[in-house]
Order: structure tokens, then C-alpha cells, then sequence
């Protein structure tokens, strides 16, 4: 129980118990003005009364309030849930977005690189063709030298043993 409830009902409790110990006095007679006329009741009930209808006003002010204050939380907490799912949605999009853009960004990575490779072998075959021309290019230059170097030893060797 809260401290405002139980500080409530001890207030109550005080008046009933007040309101026992002096019932005589609170039912005897009096003469009351209303303004516009004058009446015989008794006080004491008249207060009583006026307190417990203040009270039961009070209890109704108080169930209308906690009423309406449930009422704004259930409004407060749907428009939440559906901000809360628009908000998920637009997540999802941006990740479905995200996702494509990554997609999209690696097939032209994968493109560059199937081109890159394709061109480096392009180069590497073209280069492993040029060596080859320049190796026959070297080895017949070897030969022709071999060849020339067999004549003039040919030459030098042929005509001394001619003499």
C-alpha cells in the first residue's frame, strides 16, 4: 500500500472514530441559516455528510484522472509500436539497399580482377612470346657467330695443312 493511501484511510479511520465518541452531540438539533431561509438539522450530520460527499467527489476526480492517464499510455504506446515499426521498416530497407549496393560493388570487383587477370596474362604471354623471339633471335646470332668463328678456324687451319 502507498504512504498517501495509508495516510488516507488513517485520516478516515480518525473521523469515523471521532464522528462514534460524539454521535449525541453530532445528531442534536441546531438551528442552521441557508442564507435565504433558516432551517433546524443537526451540525455535526450536515459536516459529516458535506465530508464524505467531498471524499467520494475526490475519489471520483481521482478514478477519472488514473482513467485518462491510462488512456494517453495505451494512444502514447500504440503511436510508439507504430514508430517503432516504421522505423524497423526503414531499417530493413536500408539494409535490403545496403545489401544490393555491396552485391553490386563486389561483381564489379570481381569483373576488375577477372580483367586484370585476363590482362595480365595477355602481357605475360605476350612478353613469354617476345623472349621466345629474342632467344631464336639470339641463338641464330650465336649461330652465325659459331658459324663465322668455324670458318675462320677452318680457314686458318686449311691452309696450313695445304702447305
Amino acid at each position: 500500500m502507498k504512504l498517501y493511501t495509508a495516510l488516507l484511510m488513517i485520516i478516515m479511520a480518525a473521523i469515523a472514530a471521532f464522528a462514534a465518541l460524539n454521535w449525541n452531540v453530532f445528531i442534536k438539533p441546531t438551528d442552521l441559516s441557508l442564507g435565504v431561509a433558516n432551517v433546524q438539522m443537526p451540525l455535526g450530520l450536515v459536516m459529516l455528510g458535506l465530508c464524505v460527499f467531498v471524499t467520494a467527489l475526490f475519489l471520483v476526480f481521482a478514478a477519472f484522472l488514473q482513467a485518462s492517464a491510462l488512456l494517453e499510455i495505451r494512444r502514447h504506446t500504440r503511436e510508439l509500436r507504430a514508430s517503432r515499426e516504421l522505423a524497423d521498416q526503414a531499417e530493413a530497407s536500408r539494409l535490403t539497399e545496403l545489401r544490393k549496393f555491396l552485391e553490386d560493388e563486389l561483381l564489379k570487383q570481381a569483373n576488375l580482377n577477372k580483367e586484370s587477370h585476363a590482362e595480365g596474362l595477355a602481357r605475360i604471354n605476350q612478353l613469354e612470346q617476345d623472349l621466345r623471339v629474342f632467344i631464336e633471335q639470339s641463338d641464330n646470332t650465336l649461330a652465325a657467330y659459331i658459324g663465322e668463328l668455324d670458318d675462320r678456324l677452318e680457314k686458318t687451319t686449311t691452309p696450313s695443312n695445304d702447305k
